[in-house]
């Protein structure tokens, strides 16, 4: 792990590869948590996380849906959607002038999650939305996933 003044470095300098798990109930809703930190803080956002350096897709799919999710999905279990960009003016850092990107990778995994058992440290809180639901502060990025639903 880098520490944090080598990493704004690497977000000033470089896009970032992610992963963004767009968990899908059976009422076809997706799950979205509130989120904490920049960038995208205060909006309601699918969960997710960077790639590691030497982490293949199918590590990182298995980390990041046990970090995020409290429970390990293999990427077996789950449908590519895409691969989106994802720019933001902020940073995690909160560093005046310095953009973050992000090249993500979508996945969409049906899965029963019981929002109440979910970590708190990237989301504050969980809820679960339809495409007609109101999408006010849902960030756009998360909103481009509703129509790209599987039936």
């Amino acid at each position: 792990m880098l520490e944090d003044d080598e990493f704004i470095r690497v977000v000033k300098n470089t896009p970032l590869v992610a992963l963004d798990l767009v968990i899908r109930s059976k009422d076809n809703e997706l799950l979205l948590g509130m989120r904490v930190n920049e960038p995208a803080a205060g909006s309601w956002f699918v969960p997710g996380g960077r790639i590691r350096k030497d982490e293949s897709i199918e590590e990182a799919f298995l980390r990041i849906t046990k970090e995020e999710l409290g429970k390990s999905y293999p990427i077996d279990n789950a449908r590519l959607l895409g691969a989106f960009t994802h720019q933001y003016q902020t940073n995690f850092a909160r560093m005046p002038g310095i953009s973050t990107h992000y090249v993500v990778l979508a996945y969409e995994l049906l899965a029963d999650v019981d929002q109440r058992q979910l970590p708190v440290e990237q989301h504050s809180e969980y809820r679960w939305v339809g495409e007609n639901s109101d999408l006010t502060r849902v960030h756009l990025n998360t909103q481009a996933y509703f129509g790209c639903l599987s039936s």
